[in-house]
């Protein structure tokens, strides 16, 4: 297997975290795992630090809440 970018590690590396539901003890359901490792991905690709211009400010931040939109939609099911 190839390495992984530090970036797509800790996307994977989410996923599997919760990849076990302890309260049920079985699998987690896939569209926990897929919102766990959407959240994670936007934290990856819009990360909570300064930016150059308020205009990329914004354009990272939509990004982030469409991403972090389609995780609590997939945590609603």
């Amino acid at each position: 297997m190839t390495n992984l970018s530090p970036a797509a590690q800790a996307v994977l590396d989410a996923a599997a975290d919760v990849y076990w539901d302890w309260a049920d003890m079985s699998p987690a359901s896939s569209s926990i795992i897929a919102a766990t490792a959407l959240r994670a991905a936007a934290d990856q690709v819009v990360p909570d630090t300064e930016y150059e211009s308020y205009e990329v400010l914004m354009i990272a931040m939509s990004v982030r809440h469409k991403l972090l939109a389609i995780a609590a939609e997939l945590e609603a099911q």
